[in-house]
């Protein structure tokens, strides 16, 4: 047996790996969209090689964005308009897919094409309002409220990068990401939005009083990171990335959650980066299994 024919079952592997992974996170018509992001000529919102591909690019975003859903949940208005007019339980999958490929037209994709999707969940976001359990009223469009789910986001996906990422930023391009994130943030509606490392700081403890976690959002925790609509096999794996976030959050928002944080502190960044490094051993040789131009590596 030669070399190279011993290796052909590890590259079968993985690529059945990354295949799965891909499907997984964007969705049946993920290999169409991805064809589109990076085969549209035109003109892009960020150049290659910027702060923000790096970090959207990198096999960490699944942690990070993993994160993001359980620190967005912490702001009642918030968790009120997911749980009325999308929720978890209902559709994970879906919403999974529906983000990826936002991230994936925004960050990678031409600049109509990624327009033409802000525009999207725009129209969507005016659909959606209401009242909380004790009668405050939301809406989605709310600029304060896009503000927030700006700054959970782009906190989330900066912490897991610095944290898990395979080419950390440095600080110049911390601030660079942050920057380049908020120009996404206002062509959604937010008006206010930080545009350095320093400030997305200011403005998470600014929006500290407002927080809280209710009922909802724990029971989101709870599916998100007990109950994952996944077969047995893919469990394991997937409780590695749910520790790696919870490992991420502050320890008052693990406490609000009931994630229990003494074990997360402990073992949450260890398992983040195993398992960040097992996504990234599926997807990372993209280019070769039709991955990499969706992932941007």
């Amino acid at each position: 047996m030669t070399a190279s024919t011993g290796f052909r079952p590890i590259e079968r592997t993985r690529a059945r790996v990354g295949d799965a992974l891909f499907t997984r996170i964007a969705g049946p018509n993920g290999y169409e969209a991805r064809s589109r992001v990076h085969n549209t000529p035109g003109p892009r919102w960020f150049p290659p090689g910027s702060a923000i591909r790096r970090v959207h690019g990198d096999a960490s975003t699944f942690v990070g964005g993993l994160r993001a859903l359980l620190f967005q949940s912490l702001h009642p208005l918030a968790m009120a308009g997911v749980a009325g007019h999308s929720g978890y339980r209902g559709d994970p999958w879906g919403r999974l897919a529906r983000t990826s490929t936002f991230l994936a037209f925004t960050t990678f994709g031409a600049a109509d094409d990624a327009q033409q999707m802000v525009d999207r969940v725009r129209a969507a976001h005016e659909r959606v309002r209401g009242k909380t359990a004790d009668g405050r009223s939301y809406r989605a469009s709310d600029p304060h409220l896009l503000t927030w789910i700006h700054i959970a986001e782009a906190d989330s996906f900066l912490a897991a990068h610095q944290r898990y990422g395979e080419r950390p930023l440095d600080a110049a391009g911390a601030d660079e990401y942050v920057a380049q994130a908020g120009r996404v943030a206002r062509a959604l509606g937010a008006v206010e939005v930080p545009e350095t490392t320093a400030e997305l700081a200011e403005y998470l403890e600014g929006y500290r009083p407002e927080l809280e976690a209710t009922p909802a959002a724990r029971d989101t925790a709870a599916f998100l990171l007990k109950e994952p609509p996944l077969p047995w096999a893919a469990r394991q794996p997937y409780r590695l990335l749910a520790a790696g976030a919870g490992a991420l959050l502050p320890p008052w928002a693990r406490e609000e959650l009931e994630l229990g944080g003494s074990l997360n502190r402990a073992v949450g960044p260890l398992a983040g980066r195993i398992a960040t490094t097992g996504v990234r051993w599926g997807m990372g040789n993209a280019e070769q299994r039709r991955i990499r131009g969706f992932t941007g590596h």
